[in-house]
């Protein structure tokens, strides 16, 4: 995931905590709520606020954690051993609830030929259960609108849903702009908190061989002007991230009004996904 340094903590902090439910969200998505005793001084920003997720592997008797040195997190956290280090992946805060400490993550669950999750992550996701232990490291924020912005654009697929849902209830209610948001199946789709002028296209893929973002990225190049005075997010598979950026660019957008991330890469040569 791309950084901002200046919209990062100064000081990362490590929240220690544990499983409350886990909950299918939609088709392709899994929710999972976590809380604990320190989650009561999580400061969340909102947008697209986003962190590192530490869980328990299923070969691995115990959860041990990394310790901290300043901002540098993967010194300690490599030279933990492999068979007690705990699995490592970015996420984005979908939901805080300060009164009650809870914080929800979404995932999406790609399965395999007879049904069964796919990738660490997943399937952590789908068999976490109350109690299970978890950290996050805070990250703070990509998204780094300029604030003369004349329009606000977000393209992203389904990795990115959460960020976009953070930004779209995050932003100003007089933002104008538009969101092309990719999905797997139509049921993935949901209410988001939009500002009146912020218009919502869905792409629904609905084809388990396509690869995640190209419709995305399709839909943004029937866009030949963008107004230079705008902004724009594009997030989620490198190529959507990329090219996106690349289009966004020679259609008039300045490089430094286009924030991008490619959270993770497609491998076509084996028709699966390699987290970034």
């Amino acid at each position: 995931m791309a950084k901002i340094l200046r919209l990062m903590p100064k000081h990362p902090t490590l929240f220690r905590g544990e499983v409350v439910r886990s909950v299918r969200l939609s088709p392709s998505m899994r929710r999972v709520t976590v809380t604990g005793a320190e989650f009561a001084d999580f400061s969340w920003q909102g947008y697209d606020h986003w962190f590192r997720l530490f869980h328990q592997l299923p070969h691995q008797d115990g959860f041990e954690l990394p310790r901290l040195a300043g901002s540098k997190w993967w010194e300690p956290y490599f030279a933990l051993p492999e068979d007690v280090r705990p699995h490592c992946a970015n996420y984005t805060v979908a939901d805080f609830r300060a009164d009650t400490a809870e914080l929800d993550i979404d995932f999406v669950v790609h399965c395999g030929p007879t049904g069964e999750p796919e990738g660490d992550a997943a399937i952590w996701a789908c068999a976490a259960r109350p109690g299970d232990p978890m950290a996050l490291l805070d990250q703070g924020l990509i998204f780094d609108c300029p604030g003369d912005a004349s329009e606000v654009l977000v393209i992203a697929e389904e990795t990115g849903l959460p960020a976009t849902a953070g930004i779209l209830r995050s932003l100003p209610r007089d933002t104008v702009g538009h969101v092309i948001q990719e999905v797997p199946v139509a049921g993935d789709r949901r209410d988001l908190d939009a500002p009146d002028g912020v218009r919502v296209t869905w792409v629904v893929r609905d084809d388990a061989t396509a690869v995640p973002g190209a419709a995305a990225l399709e839909e943004l190049r029937r866009r030949d002007t963008v107004d230079a005075s705008g902004y724009a997010f594009v997030v989620g598979e490198s190529t959507l991230a990329t090219e996106g950026r690349r289009h966004l660019h020679r259609a008039g957008l300045p490089k430094d009004r286009i924030t991008f991330s490619g959270f993770w890469k497609h491998d076509r040569a084996h028709d699966r996904v390699r987290t970034a």
